[in-house]
């Protein structure tokens, strides 16, 4: 049996979708680390698998990391799946749901799409952290690096703002993933505060590894900006694969995202369940 999938990408963070909506695919974490192996498999960042929802929403995205591990929320492979629906029924609006909650999408134009991030959760037990903490300054340092700020958008993320990218990222990157501060792990942002408008951002993605883009950490990075005064209004996150717009009204307002979402090819995997 052969499986079709979709390679798609949005802003460099890249995804292999399966259609499991109507055979189900329980992919083994063995299964998903093969698929995502850049030399032995098709090479993506997350596998996103479509799944029917059956609250309602046109659809229930599950995600996969390269490592196999399951991620709660994945902006851009949001946007990405918005489009693939949005082409099959031509409806511009889509409901998202995934484990962290549904989102909402809106298409804005030909491979641009807006997805409805929902609201950050800034308290140290919704993030979650292993003990009471200030999530606005974290106390957790590594290197050349200090003071992150925290909060999740489904999914863990410390955001530590840096003057420049000559860091080690690789190597601290998976340090503080895995630092007993954050139980489920995180996602760890290193972001440029270049004005009010604008972040360069690094992520270091639990379960990717170094990503050229992350769309729940440059919303991430945007509201902890925000939360410490360094940025205001929509603010463009410019990340090794692409920029990102992101918008934070505060006090738990919700996070839109827009930003590009593109099919790359299509192909056919051996059998693999």
């Amino acid at each position: 049996m052969t499986i079709p999938f979709i390679k798609m990408q949005g802003a460099g963070n890249d995804f292999v979708v399966l259609d499991g909506r109507a055979t189900a695919l329980n992919l083994p974490a063995a299964t998903a680390r093969q698929i995502a192996d850049r030399r032995l498999g098709v090479g993506c960042d997350q596998l996103v698998i479509l799944e029917p929802d059956a609250e309602g929403a046109d659809i229930f995205m599950r995600i996969l990391n390269a490592d196999g591990s399951e991620s709660g929320a994945c902006g851009n492979a949001a946007r990405c799946v918005a489009a693939l629906l949005a082409e099959e029924s031509g409806a511009r609006q889509v409901s998202i749901r995934t484990i962290s909650g549904l989102l909402g999408a809106e298409i804005m134009g030909p491979g641009l799409v807006e997805v409805d991030m929902g609201a950050p959760r800034l308290e140290w037990g919704e993030i979650p952290l292993n003990a009471p903490a200030d999530t606005l300054h974290l106390n957790l340092s590594l290197g050349p690096v200090a003071d992150p700020a925290a909060c999740s958008m489904g999914n863990p993320h410390a955001t530590f703002f840096v003057e420049d990218f000559l860091l080690p990222i690789e190597t601290i990157g998976p340090q503080l993933e895995k630092h007993k501060i954050f139980p489920e792990r995180a996602n760890i942002g290193f972001a440029k505060v270049e004005s009010p408008r604008r972040i360069r951002l690094k992520v270091w993605e639990r379960g990717a590894g170094l990503t050229l883009a992350c769309g729940s950490g440059a919303c991430a990075a945007v509201v902890n900006a925000q939360r410490r005064g360094l940025t205001q209004g929509p603010v463009s996150v410019v990340m090794d694969g692409g920029e990102l717009l992101i918008s934070w009204a505060g006090a738990r307002g919700h996070v839109l995202m827009r930003g590009p979402a593109e099919t790359v090819f299509t192909g056919l995997l051996p059998e693999i369940l």
